[in-house]
């Protein structure tokens, strides 16, 4: 305030606005109404969600959030404005793709089509690998399995190379947890994907294989989807900081970012559940 601060006078800051000392004094003692109290413990709450995951969570995650653990009902255009008064903004990073060339030893139709709608859990599975760069421009690698009934990861694997051994031991991991799972399993042109070895140990598991076309990322869209959301709220956020100066401090960062996703992170199309939460909810309808 101009008059406390800076002891200028009333009369002079209210002439030079073109507002009146009686509307002046009556804004200065007015009692906030309750749309302002409820949005200053909504500020409070907002900005709280939002560190806690260091700045990775956007207005909808928020809202949906808020709605979870304190019973709010509230509207995410709210949230949304509520978080731009106080400058708020989720980090936000685009994805990138790298290709591998190959001779391929075996392809498969794309069997998948896009079609990432599934009713029950181990109907459709996607998987792929990613690269991610620590210290001094050494490289790690992220082979994974999701889930298109939940949008869970089933299975993961982190190593220092990309290769076969990395994607076996991800398959293997996955029908390990369910045996009795007989899914689609989509995948890119990869050479490990393309290999007979791998051919046999879905023909062994039950399971239809399924390739993207050549170059088209979008065939294998929701796990390209999960890679950007892992990279953003993850990898680019503490990449800038120096938090990945050596393989293990990267490798356990993943390890605990797949265990927030699956259990923690909510999601609108999982009807503001976790995948976890999600998986229960199909088996339980399955039941």
């Amino acid at each position: 305030m101009l008059s406390e601060h800076k002891h200028y006078p009333v009369s002079a800051l209210c002439k030079i606005s073109g507002v009146s000392r009686s509307a002046y004094y009556k804004w200065r003692h007015r009692e906030k109404s309750q749309n302002e109290l409820e949005n200053e413990k909504l500020l409070i709450l907002i900005r709280e969600a939002y560190e806690e995951r260091d700045g990775i969570l956007g207005y909808r995650q928020i809202t949906i959030k808020l709605r979870r653990e304190y019973n709010l009902k509230v509207n995410h255009k709210r949230i949304y404005r509520l978080m731009n008064i106080i400058g708020l903004k989720s980090v936000c990073r685009k994805n990138r793709y790298n290709y591998i060339k190959s001779t391929p030893e075996v392809i498969a139709e794309n069997i998948l089509n896009r079609d990432f709608k599934a009713e029950h859990i181990c109907e459709k599975w996607l998987t792929d690998v990613t690269e991610f760069k620590y210290g001094d421009g050494q490289k790690a690698y992220l082979s994974a399995i999701l889930d298109l009934g939940d949008r869970s990861i089933v299975s993961y694997v982190v190593g220092r190379s990309n290769n076969n051994a990395l994607v076996f031991e991800t398959f293997d991991l996955a029908v390990a947890r369910y045996p009795d799972a007989k899914p689609i399993f989509h995948s890119d042109r990869g050479f490990q994907y393309t290999s007979k070895i791998f051919n046999a140990k879905l023909d062994k598991a039950g399971m239809t294989q399924s390739m993207s076309r050549v170059g088209c990322c979008i065939d294998n869209g929701p796990m390209e989807g999960f890679w950007g959301i892992l990279k953003s709220e993850m990898y680019y956020l503490h990449k800038f900081e120096h938090k990945f100066e050596d393989y293990d401090s990267l490798k356990k960062a993943i390890e605990e970012y797949i265990d927030y996703y699956n259990t923690r992170r909510y999601q609108k199309r999982l009807k503001c559940m976790t995948p976890i939460e999600y998986r229960n909810y199909l088996s339980g309808i399955a039941a």
